[in-house]
């Protein structure tokens, strides 16, 4: 049995090393054999973000007020908690004030930069015109923090109540029960070699049997979207869609630097046929974050999003901001949703539930999700609670109850109010269409209107992709450091590493089968048909196509190089390549980026 009173990864570990052979030879790996240590838990949630750790500080709440004991296991993939988050990120704190209403009274708190004015900008090519900004994205009474150091320190919490947290073990797959119903999640092995074979430090993977599932991976999970095929939980809804949002954190020159300041931008440098737009939010302690979104759904597979963000950079609005004594300290890329309350999928299944971002609750108005998140974590917990408490153990957990108090809460409010202003640019109306009914609807109609927009095509980001033959290659202009740098010089203030003698994590698979066959077929469409787009579409230099004459997996003298110790996570790959042959799967535990101020 677990310890319940030290709560760190390396108790997990020296349990499982009890539980392996003494000495394993190269022999490859058969996930049929291979005997787990199991652990019995009232709830496992997979994810330590702020929807997974305010759904477990919520359960020991109620455990509090309900004098029944809960045993709270909280899975994560990042070495730290905290350290695979990244966001813009201006808080509303709602959600907090509701979970932990003495929050401001705790001196570790992180929120101590509050937003003091808003202001939206259009850009050209060598201007910046204030245009006024919807009323949604006001942000009196909001913060903007690093939401890596907020997460941790909702982590902290989680542990202080008597939650489990385990940083460095990642959810890597479903444990079904015989009826078919999920009955946990199994940790990755970890030591197995490139090849699959086990090394002498093999640990197989733990299973960590619960009453209640809950998912909270975050945008495009690979757990997730297993449940969401599985049981068919999108029937009902759209597909979701996503953006990609590019991140740095400067610590500028004081004469440039003025807390609390939020800012958001759209035009230049992307094109009147790409969605998208930038952000500058003064942070604390003489920092700025700065960034730029792109909706995955571009059509050209030319663009290439770190290019447009660096482009970015050297307009003359943010290379004042960032002239004198400025200094860049951070770097990242992550996906997030952008469907909408249209892409929320079922969030119950048999015996769990979805919570935050791997249902979808950003408001892609406000640019915010995470109030929603940890709301949606808050009354899951309270649906589990319920479950837990009715001393039944006849059948799978029945979490139906939290889509109806979600349907019923000011999350529901909050995305029906702003459900149609994304989906609007894929209307008849286009992108100009599309500005300006958003425009109207976020300012007068707020949402009151008898229609819904619905992606009734069911196009997917990826088939947004067309043909490289449309389009004339980007020119872009090379990095001129310090301003903008070469990507693997950004990547390096990632703190990205994975060990290198492991399972590729990013699989090119199709209906379950991997071959050279497939492989071969990967390259001859995304090079000949969309110009190798994931070299240039991937945010940290994870995919190239190069020439190889002899390559038993290329075409036309070409293949496919995935270099994944480069990975930081974004999932891009898996929801953008056109030929959606490319599956991310999660690396030993631990792995990835190490995030601390994003």
């Amino acid at each position: 049995m677990l310890t319940r009173t030290i709560l760190r990864p390396r108790i997990l570990n020296f349990n499982r090393l009890l539980h392996s052979s003494s000495r394993i030879n190269r022999q490859l790996f058969d996930p049929s054999t291979v005997e787990r240590v199991s652990e019995d838990v009232d709830v496992c949630i997979v994810g330590a973000g702020p929807a997974g750790l305010s759904t477990a500080i919520r359960l020991k709440q109620l455990e509090q007020k309900l004098g029944k004991e809960f045993r709270v296991v909280v899975l994560e993939k990042g070495a730290e908690v905290g350290s695979h988050i990244l966001s813009g990120a201006v808080i509303e704190p709602r959600a907090l004030d509701e979970l932990l209403p003495d929050w401001a009274l705790r001196d570790d708190h992180p929120l101590t930069q509050s937003a003091t004015s808003s202001h939206m900008r259009f850009l050209t090519k060598s201007l910046s015109i204030p245009i006024p900004h919807p009323p949604q994205m006001s942000n009196q009474g909001n913060y903007i923090v690093s939401l890596s150091r907020f997460t941790a320190w909702l982590g902290n919490i989680a542990e202080e109540m008597g939650v489990e947290v385990y940083p460095g073990f990642a959810g890597a797959g479903v444990v079904y029960a015989d009826d078919g119903s999920v009955a946990g999640v199994r940790t990755n092995e970890v030591g197995l070699d490139k090849l699959g074979c086990m090394k002498e430090s093999f640990e197989p993977g733990m299973e960590f049997r619960a009453k209640v599932t809950l998912i909270a991976e975050g945008a495009h999970g690979s757990i997730a979207k297993e449940l969401i095929q599985n049981f068919d939980l999108r029937q009902n809804s759209d597909p979701q869609t996503y953006g990609i949002g590019l991140k740095e954190v400067w610590r500028v020159d004081p004469t440039q630097y003025r807390p609390g300041e939020v800012v958001h931008t759209m035009g230049w440098p992307l094109d009147f046929r790409t969605y998208g737009g930038g952000w500058v939010y003064h942070m604390a302690d003489g920092l700025v974050s700065l960034g730029l979104v792109i909706g995955l759904d571009y059509a050209n597979p030319y663009l290439s999003p770190y290019k447009e963000f660096q482009r970015m950079k050297h307009h003359p609005y943010f290379a004042r901001l960032l002239s004198g004594n400025s200094t860049r300290i951070a770097y990242g890329a992550r996906s997030l949703n952008e469907g909408g309350l249209q892409s929320v999928p079922q969030l119950y299944f048999p015996g769990g539930a979805l919570v935050g971002c791997s249902a979808g609750f950003v408001n892609i108005a406000k640019i915010k999700g995470t109030h929603n998140a940890m709301k949606s974590g808050m009354l899951a917990a309270e649906a589990a609670a319920a479950v837990l408490s009715q001393d039944s153990s006849s059948g799978p957990a029945d979490m139906s109850q939290y889509e109806t108090a979600l349907k019923n809460s000011w999350v529901w409010s909050d995305l029906n109010e702003v459900r149609n202003l994304r989906e609007s640019f894929h209307t008849p109306l286009g992108i100009w269409g599309g500005i300006m009914y958003s425009g109207i609807d976020s300012l007068l109609l707020k949402g009151r209107t008898p229609w819904t927009f619905h992606n009734r095509a069911r196009l997917t980001d990826a088939q947004h992709t067309q043909p490289a033959y449309r389009f004339h290659p980007i020119n872009y202009p090379p990095p001129q450091p310090p301003l903008s740098t070469d990507l693997l010089t950004s990547l390096t203030l990632t703190g990205t590493n994975h060990a290198e003698d492991q399972p590729v994590h990013l699989r090119v698979r199709k209906d379950g089968g991997e071959d050279n066959t497939l492989r071969k077929l990967h390259v001859q469409r995304n090079v000949s048909e969309y110009a190798g787009l994931l070299q240039r579409a991937c945010p940290a230099g994870v995919y190239e196509y190069v020439e190889d004459e002899t390559a038993p997996d290329g075409w036309n003298g070409h293949k496919l190089v995935i270099n994944s110790q480069n990975c930081i996570h974004c999932k891009l790959c898996d929801i953008k390549v056109p030929t959606q042959d490319i599956t991310w799967t999660v690396p030993e535990g631990g792995g990835g980026p190490k995030y601390t101020i994003t």
